[in-house]
């Protein structure tokens, strides 16, 4: 068994995501949103500069997600959050609408901006199986 393509199939195949960050008096803060993904099991995100989550990125870059939870499938994932502007977000954004073409209509909004987040350790958990298929990777 392939992890990293078992991971990339699962995520492909998911809209939403809770994203968990950290604001400056160290208290999570968590939200659910869309999300694309690369081939390298970079997560995309957009969101408003006038965010909680933004704020957050801009003095602790580390995130973590939740994916899944239908079907007793569900993936942890940690990461660097980055982000990206100018034409290195072509390709980012581009990845992302394709997964959600209506989030394009923001893209001319004011404050609207996108991030890429480079996993850093995943964890898959099917507890459909048994015993059940539950395995980590650190990237």
């Amino acid at each position: 068994m392939d992890k990293k393509q078992t991971i990339l199939s699962f995520i492909k195949k998911q809209k939403l995501a809770v994203i968990s960050t950290v604001n400056s008096n160290c208290m999570p803060e968590s939200a659910v949103l869309e999300f694309g993904e690369t081939e390298d099991l970079e997560l995309i995100i957009d969101t408003f500069t006038s965010s909680r989550k933004y704020k957050n990125l801009q003095t602790n870059k580390n995130v973590s997600f939740v994916i899944g939870w239908d079907d007793d499938i569900t993936i942890q994932y940690a990461g660097i959050a980055e982000e990206v502007k100018g034409d290195k977000a072509k390709k980012y954004q581009e990845a992302y609408w394709n997964k959600n073409p209506k989030a394009q209509r923001w893209e001319t909004r004011e404050g609207i901006t996108y991030f890429k987040v480079t996993p850093k350790w995943i964890r898959y958990s099917d507890l459909n199986k048994d015993p059940w298929n539950v395995f980590e990777i650190t990237l």
